[in-house]
């Protein structure tokens, strides 16, 4: 009869609601509607390649020109950008006067309420 108590307070312990449940991967934040734009030439998928622009998952914070897989311009090398929210605010806003000789051949995002959401939408994915 001890066994059997024994075995059913380890189950109930187990079963409890403070018990450390597996960890569920968090789930990718929504795109904003201008991003469709940055998608045409950049990837965001953890570890995926390059397209025409390099692959953004986990840019905000990074030094430029890191990204593996992508031919960077020598402006876009030379340039020392770390990319925190303020500098790609005034990248997106005009690529070409933040790097002249960038590759990135986008005008530039102006809508400032746009700017800061695929900023936002950036900063998410780690």
């Amino acid at each position: 009869m001890r066994l059997r108590t024994l075995t059913i307070g380890i189950s109930a312990l187990l079963s409890a609601p403070f018990v450390a449940q597996a960890a569920k991967p968090a789930a990718a934040p929504a795109q904003p509607a201008a991003f469709a734009q940055c998608r045409v030439c950049h990837s965001v998928t953890k570890g995926g390649p390059a397209g025409l622009g390099p692959n953004l998952f986990g840019v905000v914070g990074a030094a430029a020109a890191t990204r593996p897989g992508y031919a960077y311009s020598p402006a876009m090398k030379t340039s020392k950008i770390r990319w925190d929210r303020a500098r790609l605010d005034t990248y997106l806003a005009n690529p070409r006067a933040v790097v002249p000789g960038t590759k990135m051949v986008f005008a530039g995002l102006k809508d400032p309420a746009q700017r800061k959401a695929v900023i936002e939408y950036l900063a998410a994915l780690k």
